[in-house]
């Protein structure tokens, strides 16, 4: 039986992300793009946190009368948001980057996170440390990738994807594991990956085994 799940971005160009990983799958998708949220967190000083709590809580709860069977959430400030002002609904609500973060913490070694938006870091990070103490310490560096993310925003995607494949190949003689922490960023580490064979860990495979697992999704047969 055909599931559909709604999922909230922060960001329009995550959509094909997404439709892509599941396209074997039989989801029917209901996407809720509002890029204007972040923007307004970052840029007006009167819209403080529990502004952008509250209009997270209600955006999930207009997602969850869509009759949805699960909401997906693929930014992850909206999820930090989301964690502090709790919605009552009666479907999960799958966060992006709890299967990803399962995936660093098991590694057990040294690592490298990769970012291209500085916004994101903090609520990542505090994320992750949770996420990690059952495991004890993880050790990873966050690195930034400068002056990338603007050309996404601008609707660059081609520059975008150059730039994290150009900062990932001055890491090809890097023995640490790297993984790339934007839904975003993952197109161009599955460049890298195929034109290097280096593995990049990235949110949205970790996302694909998770869901397929929570929903008992069966897939579509391919001629």
């Amino acid at each position: 039986m055909k599931k559909k799940i709604g999922c909230l971005h922060a960001h329009y160009t995550n959509i094909k992300y997404i439709e892509a990983a599941f396209s074997k799958f039989d989801i029917e998708w209901l996407h809720f793009v509002e890029p204007g949220l972040m923007h307004r967190v970052s840029s007006d000083a009167t819209f403080n946190n529990s502004d952008a709590q509250k209009r997270v809580k209600e955006q999930v709860e207009w997602i969850a009368e869509c009759k949805v069977d699960a909401i997906l959430i693929t930014c992850t400030n909206y999820i930090a948001f989301l964690n502090e002002e709790q919605p009552s609904i009666p479907m999960p609500i799958i966060k992006i980057d709890e299967p990803y973060f399962e995936q660093i913490c098991q590694l057990q070694q040294p690592q490298m996170i990769l970012f291209t938006n500085p916004a994101t870091v903090e609520g990542t990070v505090k994320r992750l440390n949770a996420h990690a103490e059952k495991y004890g310490a993880v050790d990873y560096e966050i690195v930034i990738i400068d002056n990338a993310f603007e050309l996404i925003m601008q609707g660059l995607g081609e520059k975008y994807n150059q730039e994290i494949m150009n900062f990932l190949y001055q890491f090809n003689n890097e023995e640490r594991p790297m993984s790339v922490a934007q839904l975003s960023m993952v197109e161009a580490a599955m460049r890298y990956e195929l034109e290097t064979g280096k593995t990049v860990l990235n949110p949205l495979h970790a996302l694909v085994d998770y869901i397929i697992e929570q929903l008992e999704l069966t897939s579509l047969s391919v001629e």
